[in-house]
C-alpha cells in the first residue's frame, strides 16, 4: 500500500532544523541530568518502597506527606496519581535492609493512625485479608447465632471480601451495603460493626525492592542496552558497510539519549518497563534505519545512479510510505497506551511516544546525512586533483656536484 506516489521531497536538504533541534534537546537532557546528578531512577533501581493508597476522598497529600515524615527518615513523596481516580503513590528511599523490613508496617500503621481509628480496638475491615477477618470474626459469629461451619465461615467472608475489591475498589463506605449478598443475615451485619470499622483508604499494592537489589538491576540494564547497540553496530557492519553501522548506531545513540534526556526535564522515573521501552526502541529505530539503508543500496546497485546526496533523498522518498505507514499506526498504539493504559504502563508508553517521534526523523535526518558525508569524503579522495594534506617542511636533501653536460 503506498499513500504516496512519485514524491520527491529534499529531506537532505531539509535536514539543519532538525539536526539542530537535537542538538538542543541532547544538550538539554544531558545539562537536567548533570544538575540532578544523574537520571531519576525508580525504585526499581535504587531501593525502597511504594505504595498505591486509594482514597474515598480527595487525599490530603501534604498531611499524608507530613504524617509520614514523622516516622520514616529520608526522602519520601507523596504524589497523586493522574486517571485513577482519589489515589496517590507513596514512595519511600531506604538505605539499608533493616529499614526495608520494618517499611510496609510502618507506613500503614501511620495511615491508619492518620485517618482510621486508632484505640478503637477494631479491626479495619478495608485493609484486612481473608485470615485476618476469619480469626477476628469466627468468635462473635458464632456468638451471635450464626451456626456456621469453617467452610460456611470462609465462603461468606470470600464473598465480602469480593465485594469489596471488586464492586467497591476495596473501599466499603458502610456495612449496610452488604445487605443483598447472600448468606449476609442481620446479625452478621450487627456482628460486622461491633469489630469492625471502615478506614477511608485501601493500601492497593506495595513493592518493596532492596538497596542491593536495585544497584545491580541498574547496572544489569545499562549492560543490556549497550549490549544491544554494540550487537546492531555489528550486524549492520557486516550486512552492509561499517559506516552504515556507525551511522545506523550513532541514529540510536541519539534516540536514547534524548528520551532519557526528556525524562529527566519532565522529573519521570526511569524504572524497569522504561528500560524495556528503550530497548524496543532501539529496535525500533534500527528496523526503520534499516529499511532505509537498504533501499540505498538496492539504488546504488543501478548502472547508471546520481550523485549521493540525490540517491539518498530518492531511497527516503521511496520508502516514505511504508515510514508513515509503520510509524503512525505504532505511535496511535502507544499513544492510547499514554493516555488510556493507567499509571502502570504510563513511562513505558511515554518512553515509546517520544522514542517514535525522534526515531522515525533520526533515520532520515541523522542516520542518512552521515552516509553521505562519509561517501562524498571517499569519493572526493578518489579524485585527480586531491591532494593529502602536506607534511612539515624538512631540511632540503643534500646533493651531490651537477656535471656540466657537453
Amino acid at each position: 500500500m503506498e499513500i504516496f506516489r512519485n514524491t520527491n521531497f529534499d529531506f537532505l536538504g531539509n535536514k539543519w532544523p532538525f539536526i539542530a533541534a537535537s542538538l538542543v534537546l541532547s544538550v538539554a537532557g544531558i545539562a537536567s541530568m548533570a544538575m540532578k546528578g544523574g537520571p531519576r531512577y525508580g525504585i526499581d533501581f535504587r531501593g525502597g518502597t511504594n505504595m498505591f493508597v486509594k482514597f474515598q476522598n480527595p487525599p490530603p497529600v501534604e498531611k499524608i506527606r507530613a504524617a509520614l515524615s514523622r516516622r520514616i527518615t529520608g526522602e519520601i513523596t507523596v504524589q497523586t496519581v493522574v486517571g485513577n481516580g482519589n489515589e496517590v503513590l507513596i514512595g519511600t528511599e531506604l538505605k539499608s535492609d533493616q529499614e526495608l523490613a520494618a517499611s510496609r508496617q510502618a507506613m500503614t500503621e501511620t495511615l491508619e493512625a492518620t485517618f482510621g481509628q486508632p484505640g478503637s480496638g477494631k479491626l479495619d475491615f478495608n485493609n484486612a485479608g481473608q485470615e485476618a477477618l476469619a480469626n477476628r470474626l469466627r468468635d462473635p459469629l458464632i456468638g451471635a447465632g450464626a451456626s456456621l461451619s469453617e467452610t460456611q465461615l470462609q465462603d461468606l467472608l470470600g464473598r465480602l471480601k469480593d465485594y469489596r475489591d471488586k464492586n467497591r475498589s476495596g473501599l466499603v463506605a458502610s456495612f449496610d451495603e452488604f445487605s443483598g449478598i447472600p448468606g449476609v443475615t442481620p446479625a452478621v451485619i450487627r456482628t460486622l460493626k461491633e469489630e469492625c470499622y471502615l478506614a477511608p483508604f485501601n493500601v492497593k499494592s506495595v513493592d518493596i525492592v532492596g538497596p542491593k537489589a536495585g544497584a545491580e538491576l541498574r547496572a544489569q540494564a545499562i549492560r543490556a542496552t549497550l549490549l544491544a547497540l554494540a550487537g546492531m553496530l555489528v550486524y549492520i557492519a557486516f550486512r552492509f558497510e561499517w559506516i552504515y553501522g556507525v551511522a545506523a548506531v550513532v541514529a540510536v545513540f541519539h534516540d536514547t539519549i534524548i528520551t532519557i534526556g526528556l525524562f529527566s526535564i519532565f522529573n519521570k522515573e526511569i524504572s524497569l518497563t522504561v528500560i524495556a521501552a528503550l530497548l524496543t526502541l532501539v529496535g525500533y529505530s534500527m528496523n526503520d534505519t534499516i529499511v532505509v539503508f537498504d533501499r540505498i543500496r538496492e539504488n546504488l546497485r543501478l548502472p547508471h545512479r546520481e550523485k549521493m546526496w540525490d540517491l539518498v533523498n530518492k531511497s527516503v522518498n521511496q520508502t516514505l510510505s511504508r515510514t508513515i505507514l509503520t510509524s503512525g499506526l505504532t505511535f496511535l498504539t502507544v499513544l492510547a497506551l499514554f493516555l488510556f493504559g493507567g499509571e502502570v504502563l504510563h513511562g513505558f508508553s511515554l518512553a515509546l511516544v517520544i522514542g517514535i517521534i525522534i526515531g522515525t526523523y533520526s533515520s532520515i535526518f541523522v542516520a542518512s546525512p552521515i552516509v553521505v558525508y562519509w561517501q562524498d569524503l571517499r569519493d572526493s579522495r578518489k579524485r585527480p586533483g586531491y591532494r593529502p594534506v602536506a607534511a612539515a617542511p624538512g631540511p632540503a636533501p643534500r646533493r651531490g656536484p651537477v656535471k656540466a653536460q657537453k
